[in-house]
């Protein structure tokens, strides 16, 4: 059973920034893609930054130019730097595989408060 424990929000002000990170408890280097996903209150769970093993990001367009994923293969871990924080961004933020569907369990997620 993998484990995944993110860690690094928190109360920002808004435009201000964080890092996020996600340690996984096995390698990641044959994991196709990482993501980065959020559930705000009262809404699904959306994929927001997506990084594949080579290093190519995708981004949700409500991110895109703001959020940079990144993964260090060696740590087992993935980045997730938010700059330009928007009180929209508030959620709770999650790392997993992305690829295909295919995700590990879930772990506990880290807040991230976003005020005006």
């Amino acid at each position: 059973q993998v484990q995944l424990v993110e860690s690094g929000g928190g109360l920002v002000q808004a435009g201000g920034s964080l890092r996020l990170s996600c340690a996984a408890s096995r390698s990641i280097i044959d994991i196709v893609a990482m993501g980065w996903y959020r559930q705000a209150p009262g809404k699904q769970r959306e994929l927001v930054a997506r990084i594949t093993t080579d290093g190519s990001t995708n981004y949700a367009d409500a991110v895109k130019g703001r959020f940079t994923a990144s993964r260090d293969n060696a740590k087992n871990t993935v980045y997730l730097q938010m700059n330009s924080l928007k009180p929209e961004d508030t959620a709770v933020y999650y790392c997993n595989v992305a690829n295909l569907g295919f995700h590990w369990s879930w772990g506990q997620g880290t807040q991230v408060t976003v005020s005006v």
